[in-house]
This record gives C-alpha cells, structure tokens and sequence, in this order.
C-alpha cells in the first residue's frame, strides 16, 4: 500500500510559512494563505480518500500516489496533489474530476485556521465548501481530518524570543448561525533572529480590547515566547 504523503505544511510544525518574504505579502499569490489553502485542501481530499477505501466496494482497493491539479480560487490558481487509488474509482466530491473552479474558499480557509471555530461551525463551512449531498459519514470523516490540521497549526511550539511582532487584522466575510457577517481575523506575525518569519497566530475577535489582546499574549507566552523586542 503507498505510503500517505505528507500535507504540504507538516501537522506538528506550521512554522517557517513565508520564508523571509516582506511581512506585507502574506495575502499574496504564493504566500501564507495559499499555502493554508494548499495544504487544509489536501487534507479534506485525503480524508475522502482514506473514507473511500474504507467503504464497501473497495475491497482490494489501495492508494496510488498522487496527481497534480490546478484549481481557480478567488483570486488566482492554486496547484493541488490529488490521491488516486489502484482501482481508478476514486472520485473526490470536494473537487470533481473536472471542476477547475474553487469559489468562496479563501474566506472559509481563513476563518477556520483562526480561534472561534466550534466543529459545528466547521462542519457547515466543511458542506459549504463541497456544495452537493454528502453522506454524514464523510463530513465527520473529512471535519475530524480539518480539526487535526487546525489544532495542530494553532498549538505549534514557538521561539523564545522574537525581535519583531507586527499585530494586524484582516476583515473577511463569514456565515454565523446562517447570516453572512464581517469579522475581524487578528494576524500575529513574528521576524526571527535571522530575518525569516511566520504567523504565530489566527485569532477571530468580534471586539477588539484589553482582554482579548491579553489571552492573545498568553497564548503566545504559553507556546513559548518568553519576549518580544518591539511590538
């Protein structure tokens, strides 16, 4: 049985995400969101594969590495690696064989990396994203896979020290209990010694206040950071 391929950012270590780009491209093609795009993506497809395998029929069936595939999103192309299974019956629902367009996935992929998700949130944003009937089975098989993904891009363990932190905030449009409503999605991104940075964090936040900007430094002194030299 072929090996699984790894998702393109590692579950234990979403670190090093812009790789010593200018802080002002993460929202750019090729940048931070891409890459969460990318990789959660092909964890919902993975999660597809492994509840195809798992389905009567496939008896015999196994994985068969990979295909490339590029996908129009909202604002550009983004190239994806799709599992093929030995039988050649394997036909993902969140990107049909044919489909070439990936609409109204930017916001959803933000919005579920930040804090605030509850499953059930995921899960209708996971329903959103395949827009057809799905078996219930297959929307916990692919939230469970999307929860892994998230938990560990948000727990990641982080540096001691940062020189640099800039706090930003993104507004993006999000469906809460049915009603489409903008929130604010606050960006933590941290420059290390040697120049590189990464988003140490997501967070969504209706007001931003003292409170709030306290659990975030918490949050960060937990997971490691001991000081921030200029914020």
């Amino acid at each position: 049985m072929a090996r699984r391929k790894e998702p393109v950012i590692p579950d234990a270590i979403l670190d090093q995400l812009l790789g010593g780009s200018d802080a002002k491209t993460a929202f750019d093609g090729g940048g931070l969101i891409d890459q969460l795009k990318k990789a959660l993506a092909e964890r919902a497809l993975n999660a597809e594969m492994d509840h195809h395998l798992s389905s009567e029929g496939s008896q015999g069936n196994s994985r068969n590495g990979y295909g490339k595939k590029t996908v129009l999103t909202d604002d550009g192309s983004l190239e994806l690696s799709i599992p093929r299974d030995r039988q050649s019956s394997f036909d993902p629902q969140l990107l049909a064989k044919y489909q070439r367009r990936f609409p109204g996935f930017n916001d959803k992929i933000i919005s579920m990396y930040a804090r605030g998700m509850s499953t059930r949130e995921i899960v209708g944003h996971v329903q959103e994203l395949y827009g057809v009937d799905v078996s219930p089975d297959l929307i916990s098989a692919v939230t469970d896979a999307v929860l892994e993904e998230i938990a560990a891009w948000q727990s990641r363990p982080l540096e001691a020290v940062y020189p640099l932190v800039f706090f930003d905030a993104l507004r993006v449009k999000i469906r809460d209990e049915g009603t489409v409503r903008n929130k604010a999605v606050h960006v933590a991104l941290g420059v290390r010694g040697d120049g590189t940075k990464e988003i140490l964090g997501l967070w969504i936040e209706t007001n931003e206040g003292a409170k709030f900007w306290l659990r975030v430094m918490n949050e960060l002194k937990n997971r490691g950071v001991d000081d921030i030299l200029i914020a």
